[in-house]
Protein backbone atom coordinates (compact mmCIF):
# COMPACT_ATOMS: atom_id res chain seq x y z
CA UNK A 1 0.00 0.00 0.00
CA UNK A 2 1.23 3.49 -1.06
CA UNK A 3 1.90 5.79 1.82
CA UNK A 4 0.57 9.41 1.79
CA UNK A 5 2.74 11.64 -0.17
CA UNK A 6 2.26 15.31 -1.12
CA UNK A 7 4.98 15.55 -3.95
CA UNK A 8 5.19 13.24 -6.51
CA UNK A 9 8.58 11.28 -4.66
CA UNK A 10 9.49 8.11 -4.68
CA UNK A 11 10.75 5.73 -6.80
CA UNK A 12 8.18 6.95 -9.19
CA UNK A 13 10.50 9.59 -9.80
CA UNK A 14 13.26 7.86 -11.07
CA UNK A 15 13.83 8.53 -14.85
CA UNK A 16 15.09 5.31 -15.83
CA UNK A 17 16.14 3.78 -19.64
CA UNK A 18 14.75 0.52 -20.23
CA UNK A 19 18.21 -0.62 -21.74
CA UNK A 20 22.19 0.44 -21.01
CA UNK A 21 22.78 4.05 -21.69
CA UNK A 22 25.24 5.01 -24.59
CA UNK A 23 27.41 8.28 -24.06
CA UNK A 24 26.54 10.76 -26.25
CA UNK A 25 23.40 9.29 -28.00
CA UNK A 26 20.20 10.20 -27.87
CA UNK A 27 17.98 8.12 -26.78
CA UNK A 28 13.99 7.33 -26.25
CA UNK A 29 12.58 7.29 -22.64
CA UNK A 30 9.83 4.59 -22.02
CA UNK A 31 6.56 5.30 -20.85
CA UNK A 32 7.21 4.95 -16.75
CA UNK A 33 10.64 7.27 -17.64
CA UNK A 34 8.66 9.60 -19.23
CA UNK A 35 6.18 10.10 -16.63
CA UNK A 36 8.97 10.42 -13.65
CA UNK A 37 10.35 13.07 -16.08
CA UNK A 38 7.27 15.15 -15.72
CA UNK A 39 7.93 15.39 -12.06
CA UNK A 40 11.11 17.21 -12.46
CA UNK A 41 9.68 20.67 -13.98
CA UNK A 42 12.63 20.22 -16.30
CA UNK A 43 12.89 21.99 -19.87
CA UNK A 44 14.44 20.88 -22.94
CA UNK A 45 18.29 21.29 -21.98
CA UNK A 46 18.09 20.41 -18.55
CA UNK A 47 20.83 18.28 -17.05
CA UNK A 48 19.51 15.13 -14.87
CA UNK A 49 20.32 12.03 -13.50
CA UNK A 50 18.77 9.15 -14.99
CA UNK A 51 19.47 5.29 -14.08
CA UNK A 52 19.52 2.78 -17.01
CA UNK A 53 18.69 -1.37 -16.63
CA UNK A 54 21.57 -2.01 -15.20
CA UNK A 55 21.25 0.58 -12.37
CA UNK A 56 24.00 2.75 -13.69
CA UNK A 57 23.74 6.50 -13.47
CA UNK A 58 24.53 9.13 -15.74
CA UNK A 59 24.41 13.12 -16.58
CA UNK A 60 21.95 13.33 -19.24
CA UNK A 61 20.86 16.45 -21.35
CA UNK A 62 17.22 16.64 -21.69
CA UNK A 63 16.49 16.86 -25.31
CA UNK A 64 12.65 16.88 -25.41
CA UNK A 65 9.89 15.16 -23.35
CA UNK A 66 10.72 11.85 -24.56
CA UNK A 67 14.14 11.57 -25.41
CA UNK A 68 17.92 12.41 -23.56
CA UNK A 69 21.61 12.56 -24.32
CA UNK A 70 23.37 10.58 -21.45
CA UNK A 71 27.15 11.97 -21.47
CA UNK A 72 28.63 11.46 -18.38
CA UNK A 73 28.55 8.24 -16.05
CA UNK A 74 28.76 8.53 -12.14
CA UNK A 75 30.16 6.70 -9.82
CA UNK A 76 26.82 5.38 -8.60
CA UNK A 77 23.45 6.08 -8.54
CA UNK A 78 23.10 7.81 -5.42
CA UNK A 79 20.60 5.96 -3.70
CA UNK A 80 21.50 4.68 -0.34
CA UNK A 81 21.11 0.65 -0.14
CA UNK A 82 18.67 0.62 3.45
CA UNK A 83 15.95 3.47 2.80
CA UNK A 84 15.86 5.84 5.75
CA UNK A 85 13.22 7.59 6.98
CA UNK A 86 13.07 10.83 9.01
CA UNK A 87 10.26 12.01 11.22
CA UNK A 88 11.15 15.17 12.12
CA UNK A 89 8.75 17.58 15.11
CA UNK A 90 7.58 20.68 13.39
CA UNK A 91 10.32 23.27 14.99
CA UNK A 92 9.18 27.23 14.65
CA UNK A 93 9.63 29.98 12.03
CA UNK A 94 11.98 28.06 9.04
CA UNK A 95 13.93 25.68 10.84
CA UNK A 96 11.78 23.09 9.00
CA UNK A 97 13.01 24.19 5.78
CA UNK A 98 16.62 23.77 6.73
CA UNK A 99 16.30 19.92 7.64
CA UNK A 100 14.26 19.65 4.56
CA UNK A 101 17.40 20.94 2.45
CA UNK A 102 19.77 19.13 4.18
CA UNK A 103 18.29 15.51 4.51
CA UNK A 104 17.79 15.30 0.84
CA UNK A 105 21.03 16.58 0.53
CA UNK A 106 22.09 13.77 2.95
CA UNK A 107 19.93 10.90 1.15
CA UNK A 108 17.25 10.57 3.34
CA UNK A 109 14.12 8.43 1.42
CA UNK A 110 10.98 9.95 2.84
CA UNK A 111 10.20 13.17 5.24
CA UNK A 112 7.65 13.12 7.44
CA UNK A 113 6.93 16.44 9.52
CA UNK A 114 4.86 15.97 12.77
CA UNK A 115 2.73 17.68 15.55
CA UNK A 116 3.79 16.40 19.55
CA UNK A 117 2.88 18.47 22.63
CA UNK A 118 5.49 20.14 22.69
CA UNK A 119 6.26 21.09 18.98
CA UNK A 120 4.29 23.68 17.05
CA UNK A 121 1.87 23.52 14.68
CA UNK A 122 1.32 23.95 10.87
CA UNK A 123 -1.54 26.34 11.84
CA UNK A 124 1.06 27.98 14.03
CA UNK A 125 3.51 28.24 11.19
CA UNK A 126 1.38 29.34 8.50
CA UNK A 127 0.04 32.04 10.76
CA UNK A 128 2.08 34.49 9.41
CA UNK A 129 2.98 34.05 6.37
CA UNK A 130 2.33 30.42 4.81
CA UNK A 131 5.02 28.33 3.18
CA UNK A 132 4.11 24.99 4.01
CA UNK A 133 3.13 24.51 -0.04
CA UNK A 134 6.76 25.44 -0.53
CA UNK A 135 8.30 22.75 0.81
CA UNK A 136 7.63 20.14 -2.21
CA UNK A 137 9.30 22.58 -4.42
CA UNK A 138 12.22 22.95 -1.74
CA UNK A 139 12.53 19.21 -1.86
CA UNK A 140 12.68 19.00 -5.48
CA UNK A 141 15.11 21.90 -5.53
CA UNK A 142 17.40 19.97 -3.46
CA UNK A 143 16.90 16.69 -5.19
CA UNK A 144 18.52 18.51 -8.32
CA UNK A 145 20.99 20.51 -7.18
CA UNK A 146 22.81 17.11 -5.16
CA UNK A 147 22.51 15.00 -8.96
CA UNK A 148 20.30 13.01 -7.27
CA UNK A 149 18.24 10.27 -9.59
CA UNK A 150 15.11 10.26 -7.37
CA UNK A 151 13.18 13.09 -5.44
CA UNK A 152 12.69 11.93 -1.66
CA UNK A 153 8.93 11.63 -0.54
CA UNK A 154 7.47 14.28 1.55
CA UNK A 155 4.82 12.96 3.59
CA UNK A 156 1.66 15.24 4.87
CA UNK A 157 1.67 16.73 8.56
CA UNK A 158 0.79 13.76 10.54
CA UNK A 159 -0.09 13.61 14.09
CA UNK A 160 2.02 11.53 17.01
CA UNK A 161 0.03 8.61 16.78
CA UNK A 162 -0.10 7.95 12.92
CA UNK A 163 3.69 8.15 12.90
CA UNK A 164 4.09 5.52 15.45
CA UNK A 165 1.86 3.35 13.52
CA UNK A 166 3.90 4.30 9.92
CA UNK A 167 7.22 3.74 11.77
CA UNK A 168 6.31 0.33 12.91
CA UNK A 169 6.37 -0.59 9.02
CA UNK A 170 10.49 -0.05 9.09
CA UNK A 171 12.56 -2.76 9.78
CA UNK A 172 14.48 -0.73 12.25
CA UNK A 173 12.98 1.92 14.44
CA UNK A 174 14.75 4.68 16.60
CA UNK A 175 13.88 7.71 18.36
CA UNK A 176 16.97 10.13 19.11
CA UNK A 177 16.68 11.20 23.27
CA UNK A 178 18.35 13.33 25.38
CA UNK A 179 17.14 11.26 28.43
CA UNK A 180 18.66 8.41 30.48
CA UNK A 181 19.69 5.43 27.99
CA UNK A 182 22.57 3.65 27.07
CA UNK A 183 21.92 3.16 23.58
CA UNK A 184 23.93 4.80 21.24
CA UNK A 185 23.10 5.17 17.71
CA UNK A 186 26.05 2.84 16.42
CA UNK A 187 24.85 0.48 18.96
CA UNK A 188 21.33 0.04 17.36
CA UNK A 189 22.49 -0.46 14.07
CA UNK A 190 25.60 -2.42 14.44
CA UNK A 191 23.54 -5.46 13.61
CA UNK A 192 23.25 -4.98 9.97
CA UNK A 193 21.78 -5.61 7.13
CA UNK A 194 18.45 -4.18 7.87
CA UNK A 195 16.08 -3.44 5.10
CA UNK A 196 14.76 -0.12 6.25
CA UNK A 197 15.34 2.59 9.16
CA UNK A 198 13.11 5.38 10.66
CA UNK A 199 15.04 7.69 12.92
CA UNK A 200 12.54 10.42 14.24
CA UNK A 201 13.44 13.82 16.06
CA UNK A 202 11.20 15.06 18.66
CA UNK A 203 11.01 19.09 19.17
CA UNK A 204 12.40 21.56 21.14
CA UNK A 205 12.24 20.69 24.80
CA UNK A 206 11.95 16.60 23.94
CA UNK A 207 9.25 14.87 23.98
CA UNK A 208 6.75 14.26 27.08
CA UNK A 209 6.86 11.55 29.50
CA UNK A 210 3.96 10.10 28.30
CA UNK A 211 4.84 10.15 24.24
CA UNK A 212 8.15 8.33 25.60
CA UNK A 213 6.05 5.82 27.32
CA UNK A 214 4.05 5.12 23.62
CA UNK A 215 7.08 5.30 21.81
CA UNK A 216 8.47 2.31 23.68
CA UNK A 217 5.05 0.39 23.53
CA UNK A 218 5.84 0.47 19.90
CA UNK A 219 8.68 -1.09 19.56
CA UNK A 220 10.61 2.08 18.85
CA UNK A 221 14.38 2.15 20.09
CA UNK A 222 15.77 5.44 21.63
CA UNK A 223 19.20 6.00 20.94
CA UNK A 224 21.48 9.19 21.99
CA UNK A 225 23.78 10.67 20.10
CA UNK A 226 26.15 11.41 23.05
CA UNK A 227 26.14 13.85 25.92
CA UNK A 228 25.21 16.92 24.11
CA UNK A 229 21.87 18.55 23.83
CA UNK A 230 21.26 19.27 20.46
CA UNK A 231 18.79 21.73 18.71
CA UNK A 232 16.13 19.87 16.91
CA UNK A 233 17.23 20.79 13.35
CA UNK A 234 20.88 19.72 14.55
CA UNK A 235 19.71 16.84 15.58
CA UNK A 236 18.24 15.87 12.39
CA UNK A 237 20.83 16.58 10.75
CA UNK A 238 23.56 15.08 12.55
CA UNK A 239 21.40 11.54 13.25
CA UNK A 240 20.82 11.46 9.46
CA UNK A 241 24.68 12.03 9.24
CA UNK A 242 25.51 9.44 11.67
CA UNK A 243 22.87 7.02 10.49
CA UNK A 244 24.05 6.84 6.91
CA UNK A 245 27.76 7.00 7.31
CA UNK A 246 27.19 3.73 10.44
CA UNK A 247 24.73 1.64 7.67
CA UNK A 248 27.39 2.01 4.78
CA UNK A 249 29.78 1.14 7.42
CA UNK A 250 28.56 -1.77 8.59
CA UNK A 251 26.29 -2.98 5.59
Amino acid sequence: MRLPCVNKGGLQSIIRLDRPALLETEMALPPDAVRALSFWSARPGTILTIVDNRDGAYRARLVNDERVVPFRKLGSKNLAAVPLVLYQALPDKERFELVLQKSVELGVWRIVPFVSLRSTTLEERDARQRKSHRWPDIVLRAAKQCRRPDIPELAPVMNFTDVLDEARRWDRALMLYEGDTSCRLRDALNDLPVSSVALIIGPEGGFEPSEIQRVSGAGIIPVTLGSRILRTETAAIAGVTLAQFFMDELG
